[in-house]
């Protein structure tokens, strides 16, 4: 069986790395992006199983990243998780009405992080 794909999208690169390192211990194939702009363009390339997202990034964020990639033929099953330090419900909801499958708050904790990728995977 081939591994799931994962994009990891974060401007911040340490915090990409650590979302990285835990999915690809896990044995996931990861690819990153900088920010909503450059996911866009790799998304439309290749179909993920699945994509992580900060929300604050400059160019596009997270949520915009959601609804850009639910418009893609083949983004509209994929598991669209949001990892962001935000926590505020109305923005929460704006993600899930954009189509995220899930919010996650950082500081993430890699258990709980594989647990949800593995529930959406």
């Amino acid at each position: 069986m081939s591994s799931k794909s994962i994009m990891v999208v974060d401007d911040t690169r340490s915090m990409r790395k650590m979302v990285a390192a835990v999915l690809t211990g896990a044995g996931y194939e990861v690819s990153e992006a900088g920010d909503g702009i450059e996911a866009l363009a790799l998304a439309q390339t290749r179909q993920f199983d699945l994509v992580v997202t900060d929300h604050n990034m400059p160019r596009m964020d997270g949520v915009t990243l959601v609804r850009e990639l639910r418009q893609l033929p083949d983004y509209d099953t994929v598991a669209l998780i949001v990892l962001s330090t935000e926590v505020d419900p109305v923005l929460k909801q704006k993600g899930r009405e954009a189509g995220a499958t899930g919010w996650m708050a950082k500081p993430f904790d890699p258990q709980r992080m594989l647990d949800i990728v593995a529930k959406f995977i």
